[in-house]
């Protein structure tokens, strides 16, 4: 069926089951003051929780220069028996302050980064440390690419690490994950990158249900991207109502190349690092009443299925 890279070696795709497709256990960003995730145990507790919600895998998306810690993912995986899938890429730029290194990388060394973390490991420390060290005769490898964007722009510091995530696809097969702000964009990230070699099945756009529209939806599905629904307990911004609607109008029309995530990405959202709601709601919260909406076969695709294609290791072409 095909191969996924996790931090703790290889696996066939057929094993890996129900995956949060956004998370992130360690990050540090400028954008996010006082709200770092830098703390081994309590992210290990974190990841348990969301365990013992009914998650078997997730997707730790954060990518080079933001606080990732390599050794630390292939530790909780262990521990806890989750499979985890890292990360490698850029954010978008506003996550990188003026004098942050990574500003100064061209997109030939951008490439060249996101095929060592796939092909022979993550560094201990970004962007260039000592590489992590192995677990169980495996380097800590990263499966994912993961890119982003503004609203409505690309600035040129994510074209070139949209230009140097194409590259690393064509020598890795890892797919590409792009993060857009409240779904903007979509078509034109879409059209760069076919432009550049990247098939539209081997890209995930990320927080697309940020924009509750399902006609745009479908239109974006029906290309053969995959789309990322990971805004559930943002009450703030819309209703979980609203989203399993959302997501019930899409599968009606048709498409159901969804996956799910929960991106809490705070420490203020973690329940180990004293906030709320924690990883578990996914799973406790709104699973279950996707599920009911949707029925049990619908959730297994976006939890199961859609993630193993996905995450599936395409051989490169010659």
């Amino acid at each position: 069926m095909g191969t996924i890279r996790t931090v703790r070696g290889d696996i066939d795709a057929s094993t890996l089951r129900a995956v949060n497709t956004h998370e992130h256990l360690f990050q540090v960003s400028p954008l996010l003051p006082a709200d770092e995730l830098t703390d081994l145990e309590r992210s290990r507790s974190e990841a348990a929780s969301l365990r013992d919600s009914g998650f078997a895998s997730m997707i730790d998306a954060t990518p080079i220069g933001l606080g990732r810690n390599p050794v630390g993912l292939a530790d909780i995986s262990g521990s806890t028996g989750l499979t985890i899938v890292a990360s490698t890429g850029m954010h978008r730029e506003a996550h990188y302050g003026d004098d942050h290194p990574l500003r100064q990388w061209s997109v030939d060394r951008r490439a060249a980064a996101f095929v060592r973390d796939i092909v022979s490991g993550m560094p201990i420390s970004d962007p260039d440390g000592a590489p992590a060290e192995e677990v169980e005769g495996e380097p800590v490898r990263a499966g994912i690419i993961k890119t982003g964007i503004g609203y409505w722009s690309i600035s040129a510091f994510e074209r070139m690490t949209l230009e140097a995530a194409a590259i690393a696809h064509a020598q890795t097969g890892a797919a590409i994950m792009v993060h857009l702000e409240h779904c903007t964009a979509g078509h034109e990230v879409l059209d760069l990158l076919s432009s550049l070699g990247v098939l539209p099945s081997r890209v995930m756009l990320a927080h697309a249900d940020r924009l509750n529209d399902p006609g745009h939806h479908v239109e974006l599905l029906a290309r053969g991207c995959t789309l990322g629904y990971d805004g559930a307990a943002r009450w703030r911004d819309h209703s979980d109502h609203s989203l399993i609607e959302l997501t019930a109008a899409v599968i009606e029309r048709g498409e159901d190349r969804i996956v799910l995530g929960g991106d809490v990405a705070r420490s203020s959202r973690y329940v180990a690092y004293g906030g709320m709601p924690g990883l578990a709601y996914l799973g406790d919260r709104y699973v279950p009443r996707l599920r009911y909406r949707l029925g049990s076969d619908a959730v297994e695709r976006m939890l199961t299925a859609n993630p193993r294609h996905l995450l599936k290791l395409i051989a490169p072409t010659a």
